[in-house]
């Protein structure tokens, strides 16, 4: 998510000044119920959000959906997959790495791809499981995995897979990865937190957020 560059335009716009954290969803949930002093929360699914507002920490009638996630199998070796998921059907390979889906929006959403396609773990498959996609994404940069599932948005540039091979799994094959964004109560300044959110909406952001893999809401 091209947050850093959406932050800054925002800046330049209306001369507000943001502190932009970035990590984990769950790391920032525990966070904020813990008391972190965060005005806004963008979370990469649609649980923790709604946890928040469940424990009642959210401004209500603020959450709203930002963004889309695309899932693709990738490998960061040129040529492994070549558009299309006959390697992983076939079990053409030794390690498949996903995020741990008790936790992780991608890890689900790769189980429910490896499910439809019925895919099953060979007695020569290792499969890995990352804390996030973030980490899922360094096993395969650094191929100590053959191929993985990650989100569209870390293997694109200018609109393209720049590096290694990847499917984009069709999105009929797991649910859609809904990524929403709330204002906490503890927002020590309301209206720029309701400005920034409203810039969320806004055709620039929805453009660059599309241009850097994901689906508009």
């Amino acid at each position: 998510m091209p947050m850093k560059q959406i932050v800054a335009e925002f800046e330049k716009r209306t001369g507000n000044i943001v502190n932009l954290s970035l990590g984990s969803s769950g790391r920032f949930v525990a966070q904020i119920v813990n008391g972190a002093p965060f005005s806004a929360f963008f979370s990469a699914d649609q649980s923790n959000p709604q946890a928040l507002e469940n424990a009642g920490l959210v401004i209500d009638d603020t959450r709203f959906t930002y963004a889309i996630g695309r899932l693709v199998l990738w490998s960061s070796k040129i040529h492994f997959i070549d558009g299309n998921e006959e390697k992983l059907v076939k079990g053409d390979y030794e390690t498949l790495a996903f995020a741990n889906p008790r936790v992780a929006p991608y890890g689900i959403a790769a189980e429910e791809v490896l499910k439809r396609l019925n895919v099953t773990k060979g007695a020569n498959h290792v499969w890995v499981n990352g804390e996030n996609v973030a980490q899922t994404y360094q096993f395969i940069s650094t191929k100590n995995v053959d191929l993985g599932f990650v989100s569209l948005s870390q293997i694109i540039s200018d609109g393209e897979v720049k590096n290694g091979s990847s499917w984009l799994v069709p999105q009929s094959l797991y649910k859609p990865i809904l990524q929403d964004a709330v204002i906490l109560k503890r927002s020590e300044d309301i209206e720029t937190t309701r400005q920034l959110m409203l810039f969320m909406k806004s055709g620039y952001v929805r453009n660059k957020i599309e241009e850097y893999g994901y689906f508009k809401p």
